[in-house]
């Protein structure tokens, strides 16, 4: 029986939304596309109404596959999504109908997240990327779909006569049985009767326990559509608050696994008021048998004397992509095991959601602190030696928002913090005989930043002639590998609010500059000459092969410890000995100097440029991918070869290498770099070449 277009297409979007997955429909004839709760990912990555070039190698090859027979082709695209292809009849059309457009493995959502973060989908917006991301636990969801399309109408047989072929096999495809009729199918034909009769203008009153399912579906989806429009937190908050409505539970908190604990993100009453921590491996058995039953773990407070009652904890682990991410925690009995089950199956149902807002709100983040490192890298470009340590305290308080700050570097000598600069300050902390002493020197010594939301509360308050506007400070202390070196301070935040996580995640993604930074002033300030002569290379100005392998060191295991990614150019001048030959080593010498010059304004705030050795010249580059490094080592070829030498053209050679699990060691990653150079030159020189693009593996190496 044919539908109206309309009646079909509020169908389909009943079919997607209660399933939580995509429907594509693709016309055989004209290859247009319709598609029916869409996954964002492909709404922005597939934006026409037609298969874009790599979509065209999935979705489209099983078009072409399934177009023409009664076969299901089950596969998972590019970007990691799983999808089932059927052809199908739609009101006289033939179609392919593609279901799922779901992640499945749990591996393939966190790739697709790094690519969204830090990869080539990082260009995409990421409210509109993350929008309506789609999971399920299991191929199971897809295949139920796909099976419930087919029985919307079954596709024309081709045959006159009107008997049941015996279905179609091949050796590429999987065979689609005809499905048993089940409950989804009669909710399809009720759905259809229900929109279709006449006079049917309300729900009667007294709901069956179908129409309470399907009632609770219905306030689920609702939930789940409001919840992303709003960030993570505010999702988190509306989410218990829609928990404390439906079940009048008051003492609520919503947990995420951290450090194989599950810690506190928000909370509605007071047990969320307390510090919580639930100290259970995120691998535990007991969690994982609790999210299959459906129900919760219950968990009693330690033993205290000083309380008659012991608190319970309903801990309700819930899984994403086939892992347990967070969790829902209720303070109290809740007698019921049916109540369990339905808080249990509300709260899966949309984890998911919670989950993409999250990553959402990471990348976001990311790109937030990604903006801020370019801002504060742009501003030490601009930093003049004589107000270095003035201009670094200045921009760090600007992008926290503080209106006082200080800059405290320690004396490797006599161990004592020194004040470099302050901003903002009524007292002359230049004078103070013990600077530091109180805050700084702890969180130096420590190594960890402190964050005071009220300082009053720690019985470490300032003296009252200090004047601070507010209770809250930051202090962080900064560091090279297992040399501390300073502390930062902030204050009197602007607004009067306090200090938080955000600040301290600014903080820490503009740490490594900050750092090198102010290791390169010190060094500068250092006393006596011969200290700064055996660090610098004399004929350029440049830091010296010694000083850079130092710093490589130091570079790779703070790569290690926070997952950056780290790269290395090794440079060398092309025919430099024929160069000198001609026109002699004072001209090779002044050659040599404007091509440092040249590595010196074209790097950024934290970048080493160094020479290694005679004509040959290394650059490290902090948290730079071998991409990112590619294009910095392409414009200091151009620059080379486009600038006017005093007696003829000069040219470079570039080799590229980036750190990886495999090459995590100094001599790895020097020897790869000048391996690439090797082959820069032998390819005819003037080129800038990556390791990995000749495909030479790190076994081969000699050591």
């Amino acid at each position: 029986m044919s539908r109206k277009p309309g009646e079909m297409n509020e169908l389909l979007d009943g079919l997607a939304a209660d399933s939580g997955l995509a429907i594509a429909l693709v016309d055989c004839h004209s290859g247009q596309v319709a598609a029916f709760n869409n996954n964002s990912m492909c709404r922005v990555l597939n934006p026409g109404t037609e298969l874009s070039a790599p979509c065209k190698q999935f979705c489209g090859k099983a078009f072409e596959k399934t177009r023409n027979t009664t076969a299901k082709v089950s596969f998972e695209c590019f970007a990691g999504l799983s999808c089932s292809a059927v052809a199908v009849n739609i009101n006289g059309r033939e179609v392919v109908a593609i279901a799922g457009r779901a992640f499945v493995k749990s591996e393939n959502y966190r790739r697709a997240t790094e690519r969204a973060i830090s990869g080539e989908w990082s260009k995409y917006p990421p409210t509109a990327f993350f929008e309506n991301i789609l999971m399920t636990g299991s191929a199971n969801a897809i295949d139920s779909l796909t099976k419930n399309l087919c029985m919307l109408e079954p596709a024309a047989s081709a045959d006159v006569l009107e008997l049941d072929d015996p279905p179609k096999k091949t050796s590429d495809h999987q065979v689609v049985p005809h499905p048993e009729p089940s409950e989804i199918s009669k909710l399809i034909q009720r759905f259809h009767d229900q929109s279709t009769a006449k006079g049917a203008e309300r729900v009667p009153e007294n709901l069956s326990a179908a129409d309470d399912v399907l009632q609770e579906s219905a306030d689920i989806r609702s939930l789940a559509s409001s919840m992303m429009k709003l960030d993570y937190r505010q999702a988190c908050d509306k989410f218990l608050e829609f928990i404390n409505e439906k079940h009048g539970l008051s003492s609520l908190i919503w947990f995420e696994i951290k450090d194989g604990k599950f810690r506190k993100v928000r909370y509605l009453g007071d047990l969320g008021a307390k510090s919580v921590e639930v100290g259970i491996a995120s691998d535990n058995s007991l969690l994982v048998e609790a999210s299959r039953k459906q129900m919760p773990l219950v968990l009693r407070e330690r033993a205290n004397p000083k309380s008659a009652q012991r608190r319970v904890l309903n801990l309700f682990p819930l899984t994403v992509g086939g892992e347990i991410r967070s969790a829902l925690g209720i303070e109290g009995n809740i007698a019921e095991d049916g109540r369990r089950r339905r808080i249990a199956r509300l709260s899966q149902s949309i984890s998911s959601q919670l989950e993409i807002l999250r990553l959402r709100d990471e990348v976001m983040k990311r790109d937030w602190l990604a903006r801020a490192v370019r801002s504060f890298n742009e501003s030490l470009k601009r930093m003049d030696a004589d107000d270095f340590w003035l201009r670094v305290t200045q921009v760090s308080a600007e992008l926290l928002g503080a209106e006082r700050a200080s800059l405290l570097v320690r004396n490797e000598k006599s161990n004592r913090l020194q004040t470099k600069a302050a901003v903002g300050s009524l007292i002359d902390l230049f004078a103070e005989k013990n600077v530091g002493s109180r805050v700084s020197r702890p969180a130096l010594d420590s190594g960890q930043p402190t964050i005071v939301r009220d300082v009053g509360a720690t019985g470490n308050a300032a003296p009252g002639d200090w004047s601070y506007k507010s209770c809250s400070y930051l202090a962080y202390p900064v560091s090279i590998g297992e040399r501390k070196i300073a502390v930062l301070n902030f204050t009197d935040k602007v607004g009067g609010a306090a200090f938080n996580e955000r600040d301290l995640e600014l903080l820490q993604a503009i740490a490594p500059q900050i750092a090198m930074a102010i290791d390169r002033a010190s060094l500068k300030d250092k006393a006596g000459e011969f200290e700064q002569l055996s660090v610098t290379d004399s004929l350029t100005g440049l830091l010296n092969r010694r000083y850079l392998q130092e710093r490589l060191s130091e570079e790779i295991q703070r790569t290690r410890r926070h997952h950056f990614s780290l790269s290395l150019l090794m440079l060398d001048v092309d025919k430099f000995k024929s160069y000198n030959d001609t026109f002699g080593h004072l001209a090779g010498d002044a050659a040599l100097r404007i091509i440092a010059g040249i590595l010196k304004e074209n790097l950024r705030g934290d970048d080493v440029a160094a020479r290694y050795g005679g004509e040959e010249f290394a650059v490290l580059l902090p948290q730079t991918r071998i991409d990112e490094a590619s294009v910095i080592a392409e414009r200091i070829r151009q620059h080379i070869e486009r600038t006017q030498f005093p007696n003829r053209r000069i040219t470079a050679s570039i080799g590229v290498a980036s750190s990886s699990p495999k090459m995590n060691l100094p001599d790895d990653l020097i020897w790869a770099a000048d391996r690439a150079l090797y082959e820069a030159k032998g390819n005819g020189r003037n080129k800038v070449q990556l390791y990995d693009d000749f495909g030479d593996p790190l076994a081969e190496k000699v050591h």
